[in-house]
């Protein structure tokens, strides 16, 4: 119990970046992960090696491949002569391992699934202490000069800028959507759904576009997810639910051309909604917009230039003109680090597979698509809509910045990895030739069957 409550804890604290170590890449969140490991490993070197189950498995193939592929960017970057920032460089080198222990000493042990729901409930009820604690800075409540809980006008919280918190958030929510989901009692359902409201609350005053984005998409990937599950129902009588999706499964072409007169009405209150959501009402969308797309043109062409090898960890994406333009005449908020406007690249694509495609190139991207493929296969198998709106959430999220290097993300792909139960082993006789020997004999069948598990 106290080891989870220390991986909820790093899991939590790791986006608190303004709580880290002057000049160094090292908190509170990094510390208790460390230590955390430290501990796992302890507990695996006395039971002598793990098993090797799927989840691991997969994980295991994933940083191996990213491991290579990242080894072949750096050679890369060598071979053509490219320039990098030896302090970000040195950072992801670090951070890399750490992240790969945490994902699999999370799926390693008998009995992982069980423990990382328990660290799920751990988390969200730390999550939402510490949302409330942040809130209460932020509104003067508690003051404090240790940190500074604003960016302009954007919450952020114990974090440096408002994505992170909107990330944490992003996790917190699902997360809790998925334990409602799953939970068998009353009291436990409400328990869970009512951890799902501040960080939604704390997420819309981040401001981040992103947030509210996901939050729009999560509603219709729950709804489809619980519908297929009521849809292939392996009970054999037709029940209210399952008879309620093929209702609205039968009835969408209808509801559809019936809506085809309406389209320009619905396409006005679409742009109403999408202006509501985002952040100035939509005044700087338009901008950001440009800027994301120069960003990720300019990724995918540094990219092709490497021979999609990639150039190996860290950024390799030189500060837009207009970024370093605007910085030059705003006064940045305290508690934050921009990287420096020099001759050397050190400015990210702000993209997941983007990003990835210029550390690790062609072969990083389809590592990282295969493990997510590989998790969504899971929450599908095990007929989890929960678990996979929190892992189609993330990946959203992380088509409008970094992603894999948060633990939090980490957390959510194991969780989705644990989430399809081992397979267990087959009979050797087919149904139909045990019923045919005595009953003496299928006895002594299961007996033997028990003794071998």
């Amino acid at each position: 119990m106290a080891s989870d409550v220390i991986l909820a804890l790093g899991l939590l604290l790791t986006t608190a970046s303004q709580l880290r170590v002057p000049g160094l890449p090292v908190g509170p969140g990094e510390i208790c992960l460390a230590i955390w490991i430290l501990l796992m490993l302890f507990r695996e070197t006395g039971r002598f090696g793990p098993p090797l189950s799927r989840a691991l498995s997969r994980l295991l193939i994933f940083w191996s491949v990213f491991a290579v592929a990242q080894s072949l960017g750096t050679l890369t970057a060598l071979v053509i002569g490219d320039r990098h920032d030896p302090g970000l460089f040195l950072h992801d080198v670090m951070a890399y391992p750490l992240l790969a222990a945490v994902s699999c000493l999370s799926v390693v042990e008998p009995g992982a699934a069980s423990r990382m729901n328990r660290v799920a409930w751990i988390m969200t009820t730390l999550g939402n202490f510490f949302l409330a604690l942040q809130l209460t800075v932020a509104w003067n409540l508690l003051p404090t000069s240790l940190i500074d809980p604003w960016y302009w006008d954007r919450l952020r919280g114990w974090s440096q800028n408002p994505s992170q918190l909107a990330l944490l958030c992003v996790v917190l929510v699902f997360v809790s959507l998925h334990l409602a989901d799953v939970a068998t009692r009353p009291a436990t359902r409400i328990a869970a759904a009512a951890c799902i409201m501040l960080p939604i609350y704390v997420g819309r005053l981040t401001q981040a576009d992103t947030f509210s984005l996901v939050l729009v998409a999560a509603g219709p990937i729950f709804l489809a997810g619980k519908f297929r599950i009521w849809l292939i129902s392996a009970q054999r009588r037709l029940t209210l639910r399952s008879a309620a999706a093929w209702i609205v499964v039968l009835g969408m072409p209808i509801l559809v051309i019936s809506a085809i007169p309406l389209g320009s009405v619905i396409a006005f209150q679409a742009d109403g909604l999408v202006k509501e959501l985002a952040k100035n009402g939509g005044k700087e969308a338009g901008q950001e917009a440009q800027l994301r797309l120069e960003t990720w043109e300019n990724a995918l062409a540094r990219g092709l230039e490497a021979a999609m090898l990639g150039l190996g960890p860290g950024p390799h994406l030189e500060i837009p003109q207009s970024l370093v333009a605007a910085r030059r005449v705003e006064k940045s908020p305290d508690f934050i680090e921009h990287p420096e406007a020099n001759s050397t690249p050190n400015f990210e694509a702000h993209n997941t597979l983007l990003d990835l495609f210029l550390q690790g190139g062609l072969l990083a991207d389809l590592s990282f698509i295969w493990l997510l493929a590989a998790s969504i296969r899971s929450t599908l198998r095990a007929r989890n809509a929960g678990l996979t709106t929190l892992l189609l959430g993330v990946c959203i999220y992380g088509l409008f910045t970094l992603i894999i290097r948060h633990p939090i993300c980490w957390f959510a792909i194991s969780l989705c990895l644990l989430a399809e139960p081992e397979t267990q082993s087959k009979p050797l006789l087919p149904a139909s030739a045990r019923s045919a020997l005595p009953p003496e004999a299928r006895r002594e069948g299961v007996r033997l069957a028990e003794a071998g598990s």
